[in-house]
Parts: structure tokens; sequence; C-alpha cells
């Protein structure tokens, strides 16, 4: 009988995924209130604050909003246009959901547990789904790379000129700010020398100086690139509802719209754990979580929850960015990738494979403290160099200053027209 019973790893693993698709789920309605109420701040008016139990007058200062929104949703009609390719349509928010979900396998959610020999746990019980797996950080690059397929093939599928018109911009815009995002990792896995990523906030816990002061352009041009891959404002270009009507899901409704929505939220939490794991720490702080093993479970629940208040922060960043700024123009957005974003980031890891390469050396000259005082200069002077360099050498044109095309009534315009002088001859 025990032969058909679950191994113990087994059923650890299936409770870290019960509490990580249940977690993600719930934390993605309740981080959708967050935002609208962040968003009536920005504009000071009211957010949502009446909605609370069902069939009730008990009022819950809006708590009660995400299920009202969930449970209206689901019970919309799930209508499918006659024109769409059926297949396509229906496997595009599964696709894109089901890769959104997938990266947290690899994401850790704090430092570890300690043992439960009760339970038959003898060792540190790592708070992450697959520890074992040794390429964290390209399997997190790999699934985000997937999940634009499921935009592409709701944008195709549709068979709508606004849903093509959103799945091309997508592509364009997620393909090339994967370049810049790639060259931000890469940065911390050559200063870390590994791709997992707890082994990359142990790295920073042992030496105390987080990769967003070492690597500074490296954190900024991973920020952006953060965003411009979570299509969050101001890059939301591939669903701009003054163009598009909304993009490559345009012809989606009930769940398949919430699955898609659900997916784009969960990029942007995805960004928010990288940018606080890669560059902020993780767990983290200094002077209360300590950098060695886990002996408490105070100490466990200390950095599980620092590493939530930073993930929650970087969150209320994004938020207060979108309500913000106004959406770029595409030609900013493609000029910004391919003019500022490539080559800074291309500077810093040249940088730092060049501090990393010399590090012995400088430490056998210097000393240590020294060496990494140099070793974070450095990366500091390319920072303050290549900002200023992007500044100047970035076209005018790509600004917000009104382009003034002369019109076919310009006065000027047509005095000035050769071809009407050569037609007045």
């Amino acid at each position: 009988m025990n032969a058909f019973l679950p191994s113990l790893p087994t059923i650890v693993a299936l409770v870290k995924i019960g509490l990580l698709v249940g977690g993600l789920m719930t934390a993605a309605a309740y981080l959708v209130l967050v935002e609208r109420w962040m968003a009536a701040w920005v504009q000071d008016r009211k957010g949502p604050n009446r909605v609370g139990i069902p069939l009730t007058k008990i009022r819950l200062f809006g708590l009660g909003q995400p299920l009202a929104d969930g449970l209206k949703i689901i019970l919309k009609e799930d209508f499918t246009p006659r024109h769409v390719d059926k297949v396509l349509y229906t496997a595009a928010p599964v696709v894109i959901l089901a890769a959104s979900l997938a990266i947290f396998a690899a994401i850790p959610f704090g430092s570890s547990l300690p043992a439960i020999p009760a339970l038959g746990l003898t060792s540190e019980e790592p708070l992450l789904v697959a520890p074992g797996l040794d390429v964290g950080v390209l399997w997190v690059f790999a699934l985000s790379s997937i999940a634009v397929y499921g935009v592409l093939l709701g944008g195709w599928a549709s068979n709508n000129k606004y849903g093509f018109l959103g799945g091309l911009r997508s592509s364009a815009q997620l393909l090339a700010y994967e370049i810049p995002l790639g060259l931000g990792l890469l940065g911390v896995v050559l200063a870390a020398g590994s791709l997992k990523l707890d082994t990359i906030m142990d790295a920073q816990a042992s030496t105390g100086v987080w990769f967003a002061f070492a690597q500074p352009l490296g954190f900024i041009v991973f920020l952006v690139a953060s965003f411009a891959e979570a299509a969050r404002l101001p890059f939301d270009l591939p669903e701009a509802e003054q163009e598009l009507v909304g993009g490559y899901h345009t012809e989606y409704s009930g769940i398949k719209l919430l699955l898609f929505l659900v997916a784009e939220f969960l990029h942007m939490v995805t960004a928010a754990f990288l940018i606080v794991i890669m560059f902020l720490g993780g767990w983290h702080l200094w002077g209360v979580t300590g950098s060695g093993p886990v002996e408490t479970w105070l100490v466990a629940f200390i950095r599980f929850a620092v590493l939530s208040a930073k993930i929650f922060a970087v969150i209320l960043f994004f938020m207060l960015v979108r309500w913000s700024w106004p959406r770029f123009r595409f030609d900013q957005l493609m000029n910004l990738a391919w003019k500022v974003m490539l080559p800074l980031g291309i500077a810093n890891l040249v940088t730092v494979a060049t501090v990393e390469e010399f590090r012995p050396q400088l430490v056998t000259a210097v000393g240590e403290g020294w060496a990494k005082t140099v070793a974070i200069a450095i990366p500091w002077a390319v920072f303050f160099v290549g900002w200023i360099a992007a500044g100047m050498l970035t076209p005018s044109g790509t600004d917000n200053t009104p382009i003034r095309t002369p019109g076919p009534l310009d006065a000027e315009h047509v005095l000035d027209d050769p071809q009407r002088e050569l037609v007045e001859v």
C-alpha cells in the first residue's frame, strides 16, 4: 500500500506548488485593487472603497472588489467570434498564463526553512519549488520569452486588424528589450558566478553589497527593460486603447480575457521579483537578516518578510510610474531600446567583466578593502559617463517636443515647392 503513496519530496513539492499558485492568484487579484487605489491617489479621486461581503451590508474598505470583479468576468458569456482561428484563439491565453506561472518554479520566496525532524525534513528546506535547478536565470529568461508567443497567437488568431497590429507591436517591443534585459542579467551572473537565483542572493548577503550599488548602470538598464517586457505604461504599446482598442486581446472576453489580464499582471510581479533578487539583495537587509544559514524560524520569517516588503515596494513603484507618465511614441520606444539601452547594457557588461577579470590582481596590489572600493567606483564612473553620453547623443527628434511637418496648405511650403515652380514654368 505504501508503494502507491507519494514520497516525501513529492509531497513537499506539491505543497509548494499549491501555495505558489494560490498565493499568486490571490496576490494578483488584490494587487489590482491596490493599483486602483494608487490610480485614485495619483489622480486625486476616490478609488474602490465600498464593496464588502456580497449579500450583506458589511463594508470592508473595498476589499470585496476583487471578488466581485472576478465573479463578474467569470460569469460573462464566453463568446468566440466566428471569424477567428478557434484552436489558436483558445490556446493563446492558456500558453501565456502557463508560461507566467511556470517561471516561478525557479524563483525563491525567501532563504530557507529550518529542519523539521518530526516531518522527516532533516535539513534546511529552500523556499523554492525547484531547488535543484542550476540554471534558474536561464529558466526565467526562456519562459518569459515563450510568453511572447501567447501575445502573438492572440493577435494573429483574432483575425482582427487591431489585434494583429497589437501582436506586431508586441513582437517588435519584446524582442528589442530582451537584449538589454539579458545584458543586465549577465552582469549579475558574472559577479555572482552562478545562474541560481538563491545563490545570487547569498552572494549579495555575504559581501553586504547589493548589485544595484555595485552595478548601477546594469540596474537601470534592467529596470527599464523590465517595464518594457511587462508591457506596462509608459511601454504599453501592444494594447494602446486610444489606437488599438485593446490590442492583441481586442476580440477576447470572459474567462479568456481574464487569463490574459492575470498573465500580464504576473509579468509585472515576476519583474519585481527579479529586480529585488538580482539587484536589491533579495532577503538581505543590513543588521536585520544576517547572512549565514537559517538557524531559527524567526530568522526564516524575517527574511521572508524582508523579501516580500521589497517586492511590494517595487510593485508600488511600477504602479506609480504607470499612473504618472504618459505613453511613449513607438519611435521613442524603439530608439530607447536600440540606441540607448543596448549600448549602455554592453558598456555595463564589459565593465563588470573587466573588473571581475582583474579583481585578484587588484586585491594583491591594494588589499581587499581598497579592491572592493575600486570595483564599485569604476561601474559608477561608467554609469555617469554612459548616461551623459546617451543624453547628448540621443536625437532630439525622439523627445516629446512637437514635430512640425509642413502641410499642403502651409504657405511657405507651397512657395518653396520645386514641383510647383516646375508646373508654373
